[in-house]
């Protein structure tokens, strides 16, 4: 409810800033094929999206900062709302939450354009100012609504969401929003090389993003062969192994202990105890190598599973006065899963991140969904990453950067995962690491054990 009530707010921050600038809007009528183009322009770049290392942008900006340099306030505020309302594709809340915050953004930086207008055309300087103003207000209305949804302290929501490739961006959108305010003359010609800028934004945010993709594809393919590897040979180790115990255990069992020596049978007896740990051992490593999942016949629900997690992690977390965050979905995150299973891989990743973060750093977990419907776990942490030379070993088994590590942990989870038809994969810099576990949404249906 505390989000909605923001949002109530931000529709009582339009209709005040609308009110102030009436008389403004009253003098300076816009050009209704601006007002429209700029509306098809903004609800068109909505559905093209920028991936970042936490969240997404859209391409409305380029749309958004043009209206707010260029339209009075109660038109800024029309191409703002039409800009959120594009985003149909996504949750209710967002869809409302975007509609809203944009056109707040928008009619914010309109109102602060009126304030400096000078003549029929604004300078560079105000302009820059404006769209100063729109970047500013972004940041601040983003920040406060996903705090409100989530809980999530806006400190925490600024570290992980405003990057330098989310400043990257945003340098991008500002620019090539610049550049449109000059071109929208009312020619045709100015909206035809609008229109380029437009389609030039696009693809040149498909191309980073397809390669953004190639480079994850193919890190998820060579993580996969390597585990896999490794996980056969494991597995042929243990089989040759398991085969020369159980011969040797069948000869120990043919003899008569009660004929031989004291010594002789507590010699024997010993040597029966070290082979049947020796195949428990083998056994248990077998199981590692390639774990048997059993998948429950309820669904999993990725939040309880992320707050449980956290509730054990405390214990580890307080010696080094680590805090632990959580942002829960309102979204559907059910999977087909084997609990224990799962439960121990988000174990096993929440207190490898709590031991790489710093002495009162800080440790996130982050569930949601992805854009084609699959439910996600995140765990990130700000301690010093994964070095790149050391990236390409982070599920082998054995690899390990801690001193009293085994290197098991990641290797198992990363089994685990996958013989859940999951990822799990890593992403990361010198500002701390994230690991996201993607699975296969609940389907409903009663799954077979496997």
């Amino acid at each position: 409810m505390l989000s909605y009530g923001y949002l109530v707010g931000l529709c009582a921050l339009i209709a005040i800033l609308n009110l102030l600038t009436r008389s403004y809007t009253a003098t300076h009528p816009d050009r209704v094929t601006e007002v429209v183009y700029l509306i098809i322009a903004a609800s068109g770049l909505a559905f093209v999206e920028v991936r970042l290392e936490r969240g997404r942008l859209t391409l409305s900006a380029l749309a958004n900062g043009p209206a707010a340099v260029l339209l009075n306030p109660l038109d800024a505020t029309l191409v703002g709302l039409a800009t959120g309302f594009a985003m149909v594709r996504r949750p209710r809340w967002t869809v409302i939450a975007n509609a809203v915050m944009t056109a707040a953004v928008t009619v914010a930086g309109s109102s602060f354009a009126s304030l400096l207008h000078e003549s029929t055309r604004t300078s560079l300087l105000a302009r820059l100012a404006v769209l100063l103003v729109v970047f500013v207000a972004s940041l601040v209305l983003v920040a406060g609504g996903l705090s409100m949804r989530t809980g999530e302290s806006v400190q925490s929501i600024a570290r992980h969401n405003f990057t330098p490739p989310f400043f990257l961006a945003y340098g991008y959108f500002t620019l090539a929003s610049l550049l449109v305010t000059y071109l929208l003359d009312g020619s045709v010609i100015g909206y035809f090389l609008a229109t380029i800028v437009f389609t030039l934004g696009v693809a040149l945010t498909d191309t980073i993003a397809g390669r953004r993709v190639r480079r994850v594809l193919e890190s998820e393919l060579s993580d996969a062969d390597r585990h896999l590897f490794h996980s056969r040979a494991v597995e042929g180790v243990v089989h040759n192994l398991r085969n020369h115990l159980a011969t040797a255990v069948g000869y120990l069992k043919e003899i008569d202990t009660h004929r031989l020596h004291p010594v002789e049978r507590d010699a024997i007896e010993t040597a029966k105890s070290a082979t049947n740990d020796a195949v428990t051992v083998l056994r248990s490593l077998s199981q590692g190598a390639t774990p048997r999942v059993t998948y429950a016949a309820e669904s999993v629900d990725l939040n309880e599973l992320a707050a449980r997690a956290l509730d054990m992690a405390r214990a580890r977390a307080r010696p080094k006065h680590v805090e632990l965050g959580l942002r829960e979905s309102s979204d559907d995150v059910k999977v087909r899963a084997d609990p224990l299973l799962l439960r121990e891989v988000i174990t096993n990743l929440v207190n490898n991140a709590i031991d790489a973060a710093p002495a009162n750093g800080h440790v996130d977990l982050t569930t949601g969904r992805r854009g084609n419907g699959s439910p996600f776990l995140s765990v990130s942490d700000n301690g010093p990453g994964v070095e790149e030379e050391n990236r390409h070993h982070l599920f082998e088994p054995h690899f390990t950067t801690k001193e009293q590590g085994t290197g098991l942990g990641l290797f198992m989870s990363y089994g685990i995962v996958r013989e859940h038809q999951g990822q799990l994969t890593y992403e990361g810099n010198r500002r701390g690491a994230v690991f996201t576990v993607v699975l296969p949404p609940f389907s409903g249906s009663r799954l077979p054990a496997s």
